[in-house]
């Protein structure tokens, strides 16, 4: 190892890098979230009820099959670049924060739903006045699962031409540079710790106190 090759990676590789990183976990995570917490709250609706467990499964095999399959898979449609990247990483992102979103509307007390029908809440007030603000904490931790996922498989995007932290990882490995690795790394390493915390911090706050451990 040599201060030089781990200044070269730190400094003039590792921001553009990041910055590449970073543009492939939002546009992932933002696509799954619109899709995710809609589709969630589909299935918690009575008319849709029986479509969950088949949903959830569907969602579960799409999880099981490796990114890189889908990578290849997606690789003669969409060519080389960050949508194959971000189309395998969406795959396997949905199913977090889907099944937090039906658990978190489905731990509504039905006492609360009813004090609010009561109250005179149609169907649409209800939902986004009562029942998601305090399913949210669990949505969330979904959301928190599938971002820290993205990150850390994300590193994949390099071998398919979407750059990323992945290419200080490759280019290390490719030319014997553990300088490069560690930087590669470490870097992922802490954006998912950044994120992680960030997230849990933002769930603690919008949680009811009384619902906080």
């Amino acid at each position: 190892m040599t201060w030089e090759n781990f200044r070269v990676a730190l400094f003039e590789e590792a921001p553009q890098a990041l910055l590449e990183h970073s543009l492939i976990v939002v546009i992932t995570i933002t696509i799954a979230i619109l899709i995710s917490v809609p589709l969630g709250v589909i299935l918690t609706r009575p008319k849709f009820k029986g479509f969950g467990l088949v949903t959830l499964n569907l969602l579960n095999v799409l999880q099981a099959i490796p990114g890189l399959a889908i990578i290849a898979l997606a690789l003669p449609i969409l060519g080389l670049g960050i949508k194959p990247a971000v189309l395998a990483l969406l795959f396997q992102s949905l199913l977090p924060i889907v099944r937090n979103t039906i658990a978190g509307l489905m731990g509504v007390s039905p006492d609360v739903k009813e004090a609010a029908r009561g109250m005179g809440m149609s169907q649409q007030r209800l939902l986004l006045e009562v029942e998601i603000p305090l399913a949210m904490p669990i949505i969330l931790s979904g959301i928190r699962t599938a971002t820290v996922y993205v990150v850390s498989i994300g590193t994949l995007a390099a071998l398919i031409g979407a750059g990323g932290l992945g290419n200080l990882i490759m280019g290390g490995l490719a030319l014997f540079r553990p300088e490069y690795l560690l930087v590669g790394a470490g870097l992922g390493a802490l954006m998912a710790i950044l994120l992680e915390r960030s997230l849990s911090y933002l769930e603690f706050r919008i949680t009811p106190p009384g619902m906080r451990i």
